[in-house]
């Protein structure tokens, strides 16, 4: 979790000096070109800084409602974020690995599933032996839990 807060600081540094620094420098060139009526480089810079504006309250937004996980309510004994679950896809009769994590973070082809997915939602809260069902675009899973590792058994 700490990784992705300083992905999402360094994101909010590098965003801020160019909203603050960069930008002004570029908007005040474009501005001695004369006309800004017809200015491309002036639009272009405007737009950007609306766009680093925009960005800018969406990461520390974010940063905010991370800050907020409280670790000690992520169940110990129940599938939640941190969680390593193995499964077994019962249609398919093979073994997943999944470890649920933030939506800064998800590698579906690494087996990094957010919470939010629709994988994520349905495990959520499970325990070992649970048979899930999973709603996926292809059509419906079931999915048995077999191991679990919480973030607590992790730390």
């Amino acid at each position: 979790m700490e990784d992705v807060k300083n992905k999402l600081r360094a994101e909010i540094a590098a965003l801020d000096y160019e909203l603050r620094t960069e930008l002004p420098k570029e908007i005040a060139k474009a501005r001695a070109h004369g006309d800004l009526s017809e200015n491309a480089e002036y639009h272009a810079a405007k737009e950007r800084q609306s766009f680093v504006d925009a960005r800018l309250g969406q990461l520390k937004r974010r940063l905010g409602e991370l800050s907020m996980i409280d670790m000690s309510k992520i169940p110990h004994d129940r599938i939640g974020l941190g969680s390593t679950v193995e499964l077994l896809d019962l249609d398919k009769n093979e073994q997943v690995t999944y470890r649920l994590t933030t939506s800064e973070e998800t590698n579906v082809n690494n087996g990094l599933i957010s919470t939010s997915s629709p994988i994520g939602k349905s495990l959520l809260n499970k325990e070992v032996g649970d048979v899930v069902t999973i709603r996926i675009p292809g059509g419906v899973r079931e999915m048995e839990v077999l191991s679990l590792k919480t973030v607590h058994d992790t730390e």
